[in-house]
């Protein structure tokens, strides 16, 4: 018998063929959320992050939207996961909301907003982490007064 009639529904079928084709990136931004149930929007692409100077993959499907990053922006926050069976990188919630702070202009302030109350609302709230993130993407000026007025 397949997988299919045997074994359980695939739960991230994008997710994971991103991060099995594609191992040195880390999945981030609306895709990270999304994981992380910090949006309401649904990505129509898997967004990942690549080191600064990575070679910008082929892959005809999923559709995927590559963000460069350097340093610690890349490589901080970085948790694997296992989805179904498949070792995943992705960031942290942490700093998945610092690095929508830093794109705000590519996915929308309203977005990065969003994810900050859903983030307070779970209740689960790692203000260190949080800070050290937005310092590290240079955005804790920025992040700071949504901070403030939401928690």
């Amino acid at each position: 018998m397949s997988r299919i009639a045997d074994g359980h529904p695939i739960s991230n079928p994008d997710l994971v063929k991103v991060a099995t084709r594609i191992p040195s990136g880390v999945i981030c931004l609306l895709s990270a959320l999304s994981f992380h149930d910090l949006t309401t929007h649904i990505p129509h692409e898997v967004d990942i992050a690549l080191a600064a100077g990575a070679e910008e993959p082929r892959l005809e499907h999923p559709p995927f939207k590559t963000y460069r990053f350097k340093g610690k922006a890349f490589t901080e926050g970085i948790e694997t996961r296992s989805l179904d069976g498949v070792q995943v990188r992705i960031y942290s919630a942490e700093k998945t909301l610092a690095d929508c702070f830093k794109f705000r202009n590519k996915i929308g302030v309203d977005t990065a907003v969003e994810a900050l109350r859903k983030y307070r609302q779970r209740g689960q709230i790692n203000s260190d982490d949080l800070m050290k993130f937005a310092a590290i993407c240079r955005v804790k000026d920025v992040m700071r007064p949504y901070i403030e007025a939401i928690f």
